[in-house]
């Protein structure tokens, strides 16, 4: 208990930073579609919050050394609310695309000034705890965004100012902490040759899981309206997938410590396929279809990053674990840009179902690939624990380092 109420503040500014971002991707979906931005235009916003994550990332530890943790934290809230609050003073897509790209930079730069700040205070008996009650945390805040959208009205300025109004709050409890900052991080080297070296199939699983996530977060709300769901029920249909994939980890984990991790990645894979199917067929069959649908194609697909990682740092050593991680973040990023613009113009050019066909095409491919590499090599000897490994930044791999040696439990 005396170790979560030390971290509250630092949780506290993840869940606010969590609802104002969370909901800014299905809410500029829904008020582009109102405004009349085509398919492919609302997608492109999709895409530039990703090119801004990727930026953010790599640009924070560099801005923290300058400036410190809670002045980087500040800059880059404030690059979020200006963001935010420029949505309705400049209606234009391009315009929106320059707005995300902040958007994006403010989530991965805040997240990874509040990991970097966990990583110096956490001891190897706490660690554990930690980072099990911040991946609560982070997913209850991802839930709340998603609902949220329920009573936010698109295109409205009201909206978009109580989202800048949460961006702005979340600065209050990590500024105003009594926490001692950390020392400055060194930034993890990009080595994407490292990941590719280690595990090839671990690359893939993550671009796919990078193509499915950002695909359905961000041209999800697009595919609810096509076929028939309100507002109210598009927050429910997203929260449905956070859900199930929130729910999913614990029979994962179990899986993929149990059995070899190619193998799961293929069934997931599978699954995801037929989940993708199921979607596109309960579409006719009524609302509580497709928000069970919905929960379904989370619970496959959410986990097979998490699965993916752990099969990479099976042929890792101690001393590539941080740079491992960062690598494969970075795939992850790599196809969560390119899979809303994708996926938006395929919906505009064959219909919503086509987002399912884009997804279901993905994990197709990661399938080949499976069987492939399963003919090149065996499958590690040794294994590193299971454990869910959120996509929130580069420092990320410091944090669950301990947790895949098995430090503690």
């Amino acid at each position: 208990m005396r170790l979560l109420i030390s971290f509250a503040a630092l949780f506290l500014s993840v869940v606010l930073l969590q609802m104002s971002s969370g909901g800014l991707g299905p809410l500029d979906a829904l008020s582009g579609l109102q405004l009349e931005f085509s398919t492919a235009q609302v997608g492109l916003l999709g895409s530039a919050h990703f090119v801004g994550f990727f930026v953010g990332c790599w640009w924070a530890p560099r801005l923290m050394g300058s400036v410190g943790h809670s002045r980087a934290f500040a800059a880059f809230t404030a690059a979020g609310a200006i963001g935010l609050l420029a949505h309705m003073l400049v209606v234009d897509p391009i315009a929106w695309a320059l707005m995300r790209v902040a958007s994006g930079a403010c989530i991965a730069g805040c997240y990874t000034v509040v990991e970097s700040w966990l990583q110096a205070k956490v001891t190897n008996e706490t660690r554990g705890r930690a980072m099990g009650a911040y991946r609560v945390v982070d997913l209850g805040g991802s839930l709340a965004a998603q609902l949220m959208i329920g009573v936010l009205e698109p295109a409205s300025y009201v909206s978009y100012n109580l989202l800048a109004l949460l961006c702005c709050a979340s600065l209050l409890p990590l500024t105003l902490t009594r926490l001692k900052q950390p020392e400055i991080p060194t930034a993890p080297r990009l080595r994407p040759a490292l990941a590719w070296r280690l595990s090839p199939l671990a690359v893939m699983g993550v671009l796919v899981a990078g193509l499915t996530g950002a695909a359905f977060r961000m041209v999800g709300p697009i595919y609810g309206q096509e076929v028939g769901l309100e507002v109210g029920q598009i927050a429910w249909f997203l929260a449905s997938f956070v859900l199930g994939g929130a729910l999913a980890q614990i029979p994962t984990g179990w899986l993929a410590d149990k059995y070899d991790r190619r193998w799961v990645l293929i069934w997931l894979s599978v699954a995801a396929i037929l989940a993708s199917a199921v979607t596109i067929g309960a579409s006719a069959q009524g609302t509580l279809s497709v928000m069970l649908s919905a929960g379904l194609f989370g619970f496959v697909t959410v986990p097979i990053y998490s699965v993916a990682t752990a099969h990479a740092h099976d042929f890792a050593g101690s001393d590539e674990r941080v740079e491992l991680s960062a690598a494969l973040l970075l795939f992850f990023a790599l196809g969560a840009i390119a899979a809303p613009l994708a996926a938006s113009s395929l919906i505009e050019a064959y219909g919503p179902r086509a987002l399912f066909l884009f997804v279901g095409a993905g994990h197709v491919a990661l399938i080949v690939f499976g069987l492939l590499r399963m003919r090149r090599r065996p499958t590690a000897t040794e294994r590193t624990p299971y454990i869910y490994a959120p996509r929130t930044s580069f420092l990320i791999g410091r944090l669950m380092k301990r947790l895949r040696e098995g430090g503690e439990d």
